[in-house]
């Protein structure tokens, strides 16, 4: 996969959790696309470095261990290739897109320093209470690519804090914050949605009532965080399930029947998993987009609802301040407050003028600062100079030769 032309700097880019072009749709696979499209965008070639997923979920030590040799065995391979090419094929910079204790960068830090190209890192978190856990190598590994990077690129405040220990008072001109964005220009700044048309076309396909409020949640249903936030969604709704409104709930996932459960006795529509058209079109009928988003990393549902029109109430939690303005898009209320957020909910069923304020002060925040040409400027303006520093003298040997560990060819793109 690549993007761009011959002529533009050439950047390699590296997902470790899961490549962008994985077949199973996800919200991490969504943001990588969306990386290297603001790269292209911003003015360069964009190259599918690897497919390695470095990925390990359980705390499987022995596992870890084999993906560290097959990482540095495909560092190796991978430097070797590169380094043969012509000079203006080489990339003239590296980017690896979420980097962490579970999916840590194995090649990215190697490469980069074989080539003498820079490194830069996006959207990297540390969980100190890892450092010595069952994931202490990867967490290890992650924190020597941080320091090793030329750039990090926070997209959270809270992101950006976690990651000003392990880079240091000296590393400071090294971190940048990139607001996060929408990939998808029809999203970014979406035609509007002709609001009666859709609502007519939901309430025949769910048997809904057109007149009602409709409240909006749209999440996978999985195990954890946003089972708990299912969960408090279901404890908060059931505050203000006195009066007439039904739940629309877009989503699907291993905790389904969970999710039913915590959801059980209250007016609930369910939509299943939707095409980002007909997800669009939900946004353009509903009245109210309701997610708690507990120790959500941002939630890239808050910025297509709100681009869409649809007016938020969450919790203050996570990265959800920094795509939620309180008082702009939506409201915000405290973690994991069920009184709170069911106040807001009820407060704005009752004002449809509030509702139509944030409607149309979210569209034009996320227009504004989170579509793709926002991050394609800043990516661009902290990038091209580094870009343009890349040694291009004559790579300098690296010597890794390890394992293959069932690593196959497949794997480097």
């Amino acid at each position: 996969m690549s993007t761009g032309g011959r002529d533009r700097p050439r950047v390699a880019f590296y997902a470790p959790m899961k490549p962008p072009d994985h077949p199973v749709p996800s919200g991490d696979r969504q943001i990588a696309r969306g990386f290297m499209a603001a790269l292209d965008r911003a003015g360069f070639h964009v190259d599918l470095a690897c497919r390695f997923r470095a990925w390990e979920g359980r705390g499987d030590i022995a596992r870890q261990r084999r993906l560290d040799r097959a990482g540095r065995w495909l560092a190796d391979r991978l430097a070797d290739r590169m380094a043969a090419r012509p000079e203006v094929e080489r990339p003239r910079l590296w980017f690896t897109y979420h980097l962490y204790h579970k999916a840590p960068d194995w090649l990215g830090p190697a490469v980069a320093t074989r080539l003498g190209i820079p490194y830069v890192v996006a959207e990297a978190s540390r969980a100190l209470k890892q450092a010595n856990g069952p994931w202490a190598r990867g967490f290890a590994a992650a924190d020597t690519a941080l320091r090793r990077a030329d750039r990090v690129f926070a997209l959270t405040a809270r992101g950006a804090r976690g990651l000003v220990p392990v880079l240091g008072e000296s590393g400071a001109g090294r971190l940048e914050r990139l607001a996060p964005f929408l990939a998808d220009p029809a999203l970014g700044d979406p035609a509007p949605v002709d609001r009666a048309t859709a609502r007519a076309r939901w309430a025949a396909a769910l048997d809904l009532d057109p007149a009602a409020p409709w409240l909006v949640s749209v999440a996978m249903m999985r195990p954890g965080d946003k089972l708990a936030s299912y969960r408090l969604l279901g404890e908060a709704l059931r505050r203000v399930a006195g009066r007439s409104w039904t739940l629309i709930v877009a989503g699907d996932g291993p905790a389904r029947a969970e999710v039913a459960a915590a959801l059980a006795g209250l007016p609930v529509a369910w939509a299943g998993a939707l095409a980002p058209d007909a997800l669009r079109r939900l946004y353009g009928a509903g009245d109210l987009f309701v997610w708690p988003g507990l120790r959500e990393g941002y939630g890239m549902v808050y910025l297509e609802a709100q681009a869409c029109g649809l007016p938020v109430v969450a919790c203050d939690s996570g990265g959800v301040a920094d795509v939620v303005a309180d008082g702009i898009g939506g409201r915000l209320v405290p973690e994991g407050d069920a009184d709170a957020l069911a106040g807001a909910v009820a407060a704005l069923l009752n004002d449809a003028a509030a509702r139509a304020a944030l409607s149309e002060g979210g569209r034009a925040r996320v227009r504004a600062c989170h579509g793709l040409d926002a991050a394609a400027d800043t990516l661009g303006r902290t990038l091209r100079g580094l870009a343009s520093s890349t040694n291009t003298n004559k790579p300098m040997p690296l010597m890794i030769h390890g394992s293959r560990s069932k690593v196959h060819d497949g794997d480097l793109a």
